[in-house]
């Protein structure tokens, strides 16, 4: 996860609050498949606490899994947050909610991706999810 993404993650924690669990392995990597990590899952009404995915069991638990790209909402963001919801059923959780953390949203992507019902779209606040740019002059 990039710096930014990491920003926009953990502002996203701090609106709903819960356990965050940042770089979730959703899968490890095997010999014919990669490792897929999770930008983030949050525990809801866990306790308000980032915790290593080792520490926490989500059997049980209400989750929202959040994946997060310093970019407008796009195919391949609304993929992984769409699939992700089926990689982290195998875990047991109570409820999965899931959601594509972008800096824009696109609305005709948006309208396509809210059919499915885990899943949801949330623009990051541009404070957060800003690029500082360099102008190169030159001479």
């Amino acid at each position: 996860m990039s710096k930014h993404e990491t920003k926009m993650t953990r502002w996203y924690w701090k609106q709903v609050g819960g356990t965050l669990i940042e770089e979730f392995p959703a899968i490890k990597k095997g010999p014919s498949w990669g490792a897929r990590l999770l930008d983030g899952v949050i525990i809801k009404k866990g306790e308000n606490k980032i915790a290593h995915p080792s520490d926490v069991n989500i059997e049980g638990k209400e989750i929202i899994i959040v994946q997060s790209k310093n970019k407008r909402l796009c195919m391949p963001l609304m993929g992984q947050t769409l699939f992700s919801v089926s990689l982290m059923r195998k875990f047991h959780p109570k409820s999965i909610e899931s959601v594509a953390l972008c800096s824009e949203t696109d609305t005709v992507l948006e309208r396509l991706f809210l059919k499915h019902k885990h899943c949801k779209v949330v623009v990051c606040p541009k404070s957060i999810c800003s690029t500082t740019r360099i102008s190169i002059i030159k001479r």
